[in-house]
């Protein structure tokens, strides 16, 4: 489409991973408990309300639908910018890949247990005042949300970007943020439309925020050695021997 080759069986699974991160994103520790509250806040409701009939909780959905598009307008600037960036490092790419591989799989390693790095045991958020009511509001403060880098987002955003910047493609890139910002986005703004049932999901999952955890650690270890070995290339290869109908994608 437009003579750009936006997606292709070389960039799935990146793709996968990145879906797959924002989910894991938004049962993180430090977004799912805040959820039914920002809702509310954001909504300019009670919990109450919240949890009552759809025409009430309707601000909130909108609310929450605002404050998507606050979070996706900064992941699609931050994988744009990294893309750029990764364009000037095309002639040390292999070295790029494998110093950000390595740096990612330390922070697999903290979300492990192995060790901790303290500067991700502290919130980092913009404080975005109060806009709680409005539409422009949930907006404002889905883009301070983004910028807010927590302990949980962090370095999971980070490694995505580290992909994006890999691809030395600003197309690309920015498809891999997009995915990412919809593997975050869309469990967000279903819990709103069905916060009732989400509520209980969620004080199920968070008996299992140790588990959630280690999960995020595993799949930042696993995303980190894919960087450093080179590995994405050889997955890809894997894909199109075994599925060569992925050939016709893109």
């Amino acid at each position: 489409m437009f003579g750009i080759d936006l997606v292709d069986a070389s960039l799935l699974p990146a793709i996968a991973i990145a879906l797959v991160a924002g989910v894991l994103s938004f049962v993180s520790p430090c977004v799912l408990p805040i959820i039914p509250p920002y809702l509310a806040y954001m909504g300019g409701i009670t919990m109450n309300q919240l949890a009552g009939t759809r025409r009430a909780r309707r601000p909130a959905v909108v609310a929450a639908v605002m404050f998507v598009l606050g979070l996706s307008t900064v992941f699609l600037f931050l994988g744009m910018a990294a893309s750029a960036l990764g364009r000037m490092f095309l002639q040390n790419q292999q070295l790029f890949g494998q110093i950000a591989g390595v740096v990612i799989v330390i922070f697999g390693l903290h979300f492990l247990g192995l060790f901790r790095i303290p500067l991700l045991q502290r919130e980092a958020r913009l404080d975005a005042g109060d806009r709680g009511g409005s539409a422009i509001g949930a907006y404002v403060l889905g883009l301070a949300f983004a910028f807010g880098w927590t302990p949980c987002i962090g370095p999971i955003l980070g490694a995505i970007l580290s992909m994006s910047a890999q691809e030395g493609s600003i197309a690309r890139g920015t498809v891999l943020m997009a995915a990412y910002a919809l593997g975050l986005g869309v469990p967000f703004i279903l819990s709103a439309v069905f916060i009732n049932r989400a509520m209980g999901l969620m004080n199920r999952l968070k008996r299992h925020m140790g588990l959630i955890e280690k999960a995020m650690g595993l799949l930042l270890v696993a995303v980190g050695v894919l960087m450093a070995t080179g590995a994405f290339s050889r997955l890809s290869f894997w894909l199109l021997e075994t599925f060569p109908a992925l050939s016709q994608v893109g």
